[in-house]
């Protein structure tokens, strides 16, 4: 039989479990890879233990907080949508208020930090990154456009340069390089999610670009947008001068290997066709930011 202490014990790990899942931690993770090497870009080498807990730290309760308000935001939404109908507040195990309050919270503390161990430019664009994502594409974009996902790119194209002003006090060229890979990367990742899930997002009333305009259309989009990510990609080994050849190499055969999952997708668009390019993607941009980190260092 158990006791009030284990009672209690287990709906404390499990409030602690649901707090958890308002900040989204996957999605937070590769965020949080993106800044970081976003850092090691501007330092040109391995940042400093400081820049590194802060950029951490910081981007892990921004991205968090962003996450919170989005779901306290969109919890009528999530209910009607298998992917997200387990979420916190679609369940009402927190309320909107709590995850607002927790969500702006969590905003205030990473300004704070990253303004007190960093510096007030990688504070202010964390913030930007939440207001982005919750503002420009929560609240007005993501009901309202198909190109929700690609305008709505800029949030998650944010982080590299949280990392780069981190590390430099400045953004440059090279910063807003890595900015426009993750924008370009952005719609070929969520169009391929949204093939997958798109009766899902039909009978959530969301115009995801396969819902309304077709699958074959997206991938076609899918192809264009994968063509442009892969010559930015490129260009990036050239424009800085942070990285080598031990860049430009690994960075062509992530590209060749996109374009070759977008080309299979064109040719065969269905669903397994599409799980496999959202998957790849996933690790197209973790492998690009390790070559950033690696290549920094080494050069």
């Amino acid at each position: 039989m158990a006791t009030n202490e284990t009672v209690q014990t287990g709906s404390v790990m499990t409030l602690l479990g649901d707090y958890i899942a308002l900040t989204k931690p996957r999605v937070m993770s590769l965020l949080l890879v993106s800044a970081i090497a976003g850092a090691f870009l501007g330092a040109g080498s391995t940042p400093t233990l400081e820049v590194i807990v802060a950029v951490l730290l910081g981007g892990a309760l921004a991205s968090g907080g962003a996450a919170s308000l989005n779901m306290a935001y969109e919890g009528e939404l999530d209910q009607r949508m298998g992917r997200t109908k387990n979420r916190p507040v679609a369940e009402g195990r927190i309320s909107v208020l709590t995850a607002v309050i927790f969500g702006l919270v969590l905003n205030v503390i990473s300004f704070v930090l990253l303004a007190l161990m960093t510096n007030v430019l990688a504070a202010s664009l964390a913030i930007a990154g939440t207001i982005l994502y919750f503002g420009l594409y929560t609240v007005v974009l993501k009901r309202t456009t198909t190109q929700n996902i690609v305008l709505g790119g800029a949030a998650g194209s944010v982080p590299p340069l949280v990392g780069y002003a981190a590390a430099t006090g400045s953004i440059d060229l090279a910063a807003w390089y890595m900015f426009i890979i993750v924008f370009f990367w952005t719609p070929p990742h969520f169009w391929a999610l949204a093939i997958m899930i798109k009766d899902d997002y039909a009978k959530a009333d969301i115009p995801m670009l396969p819902v309304v305009r077709g699958v074959e259309h997206t991938t076609i989009q899918i192809m264009l947008y994968t063509v442009i990510l892969s010559a930015l990609t490129i260009i990036f080994g050239v424009v800085s001068p942070a990285l080598s050849w031990i860049y430009m190499i690994g960075a062509s055969v992530l590209c060749l290997a996109f374009l070759w999952y977008a080309l299979k997708l064109t040719k065969a668009p269905d669903r397994p066709a599409a799980t496999s390019l959202y998957k790849y993607s996933l690790l197209f941009l973790a492998l690009f930011f390790v070559l950033v980190m690696v290549d920094s260092v080494i050069a």
